[in-house]
């Protein structure tokens, strides 16, 4: 099931990543994929924040490839494999226990390979139609099909 959703502002996908955040549940993994300044990190904070509190401090983990958080559902698990080398790499990063029981949010998932997990939600984010515009497609692939249709 694939849901594509109009972003016309940054206040568009700080609403998306909430309502998003809303609808997760732990063992959730939600696959962020799209070019630099795509949007992926604006969610992936809006949603940390929703399940946090709203002055949560969200750093990009793009040096230290991922930051762990307490929410109101659990471990949320923020991982930027921009920089990881090989997929076995992210064996080291916990991303089982992430999996396993926490909520997971992955920016750059092709760097996974194999290891994408088979039941995940995938968010591609790209340039909407005006300057500053996104467009969010959602796809629910063995996980998300009953929430998808409540964006």
């Amino acid at each position: 099931m694939s849901r594509v959703v109009d972003l016309p502002d940054e206040a568009a996908t700080v609403r998306l990543g909430t309502r998003l955040a809303a609808l997760a549940r732990p063992g959730d993994v939600l696959l962020l994929t799209g070019t630099l300044g795509a949007g992926k990190s604006t969610l992936a904070r809006a949603f940390i924040r929703a399940l946090t509190s709203p002055g949560e401090e969200v750093p990009s983990p793009t040096f230290t490839l991922v930051q762990t958080y307490d929410g109101d559902r659990g471990e949320l698990w923020h991982f930027d494999l921009y920089r990881l080398d090989r997929p076995d790499d992210a064996w080291e990063l916990g991303i089982e226990d992430a999996f396993a029981d926490g909520i997971s949010l992955i920016e750059w998932p092709d760097r996974l390979g194999a290891l994408v997990p088979r039941r995940r939600l995938d968010i591609r984010l790209e340039p909407g139609p005006a300057e500053g515009a996104r467009r969010a497609t959602l796809t629910s692939v063995d996980q998300w099909d009953d929430r998808i249709g409540d964006l």
